[in-house]
């Protein structure tokens, strides 16, 4: 395999996180990297990864690494001037699988040469000639909490906006300025203030109408749950279905990931160094939640997210801490805060056949229903070979029963 070149090399990046990504994508860039983020959907792109990709592989790996490996083989690009990146959070699940299966995959192509590069929680190719420098991960960090502000802000105002296409405007116009903004080395906490300010300011003052409508969020596993590829354009199927919809941010998903290390110290004694990293590295995302919570005190219209400490107390009236694989315990606790600020109707996005996530998902619901009668829980499996229109449908069936127990009258738009 040929070593990564930062000045050879373009890295390309499955899309994750539709918000998200492009910003993370820049505060590589500062860093001197180049990256594209792949943004191909479709038949062609699944097949890619079906060929290529053992189909016991779990149903995200179909997908991100099928955008990958649909760009090598599509002509698009110089295979002697690419890299390859994944993103593996590691665990006991196979998504601790997918740099082996591309590499496999790669083989099979006759593509060997081209670099691979591993950037987790726990592990970083060594030697890969891409360096985690302190600061692309504050940079990373900025990226993510720009892109959270904006994923809540648009979430909530694009279903009730008086103009169809403000919100989207908006988003356009911050996301161009955030892109500047993060190659500058204002990236620390305090230094973001202003601007999530401005962001939050422009947002409020897009007309919207007063309107009640039915409230869902959305959890399950992070590339289901995120990915329109992977839950076949969920976000946009639900604003046809005239609902209000709700992500919990990505920044409570990486607390809950850095966090891992400390826990296993306090049950299982593991290594103290690494509970030591984990609590250094959780103190530095506190402050970056901080300063996004701080900045929604002074907009009472807007839902404001909850410090990962209370998120974590939510969590464990359903299942303990030591529940780590997939999302663990912390999909219970997301269902639980969605549940508090008012998003009863809850749909949980799993690909078929994920063990961790059929367990901390559909294994807690009996709990969850407990503890939260009302809500109404409906889980979605997603799969290459699954029919959209069956999913689509339970998601009707469910949004019918919310309306119903609110009294609205349907104003769904035909499909």
């Amino acid at each position: 395999m040929t070593a990564f070149s930062k000045s050879q090399h373009t890295l390309l990046i499955p899309d994750l996180f539709p918000v998200h990504m492009e910003l993370l994508a820049n505060a590589i860039r500062a860093s001197g990297y180049k990256a594209q983020v792949l943004r191909t959907q479709g038949p062609s792109v699944l097949e890619a990864g079906l060929k290529y990709i053992h189909n016991d592989m779990c149903y995200p790996a179909i997908c991100s690494l099928g955008q990958q490996l649909h760009a090598v083989i599509s002509g698009d690009h110089d295979t002697r001037s690419i890299a390859l990146m994944q993103f593996q959070t590691g665990g006991g699940c196979r998504a601790s699988n997918y740099v082996m299966a591309l590499k496999k995959a790669l083989q099979k192509l006759g593509m060997e040469h081209i670099p691979v590069i591993t950037l987790g929680f726990t592990t970083l190719s060594r030697d890969s000639g891409f360096r985690l420098t302190p600061i692309l991960c504050l940079r990373a960090l900025a990226a993510v909490t720009y892109g959270d502000l904006m994923m809540l802000l648009k979430n909530q105002v694009r279903p009730y906006e008086v103009n169809p296409g403000d919100t989207q405007a908006v988003m356009e116009r911050w996301y161009d300025y955030m892109k500047s903004l993060l190659f500058s080395a204002s990236v620390l906490p305090f230094q973001l203030r202003k601007h999530l300010r401005q962001m939050a300011e422009d947002f409020a003052a897009i007309p919207t109408k007063t309107q009640k409508k039915v409230r869902v969020g959305i959890v399950g596993e992070v590339y289901a749950q995120y990915s329109p590829f992977a839950n076949n354009n969920l976000e946009e199927f639900l604003q046809e279905q005239d609902c209000e919809y709700m992500l919990p941010g990505v920044l409570g998903f990486l607390h809950y990931c850095l966090d891992g290390p400390a826990v296993d110290r306090a049950l299982y004694g593991d290594s103290r160094i690494k509970a030591l990293v984990s609590k250094v590295t959780t103190g530095v995302i506190t402050a970056y939640e901080a300063v996004l919570n701080h900045t929604l005190k002074d907009f009472p219209q807007f839902v404001r997210p909850s410090s990962f400490r209370h998120i974590r107390a939510q969590g464990e009236k359903i299942l303990d801490r030591g529940v780590k694989m997939g999302e663990g315990w912390y999909l219970s606790a997301e269902m639980s805060e969605l549940v508090r600020h008012g998003y009863e109707n809850i749909l949980c996005a799993q690909p078929f056949g994920c063990l961790p996530n059929h367990i901390v998902g559909r294994g807690a619901f009996r709990r969850f229903k407990e503890l939260y009668p009302n809500a109404n829980i409906c889980s979605i499996d997603y799969d290459a070979n699954a029919s959209r229109v069956n999913q689509e449908n339970r998601i009707k069936l469910m949004l019918a029963t919310a309306r119903e127990k609110a009294g609205l009258r349907q104003q769904t738009a035909a499909v």
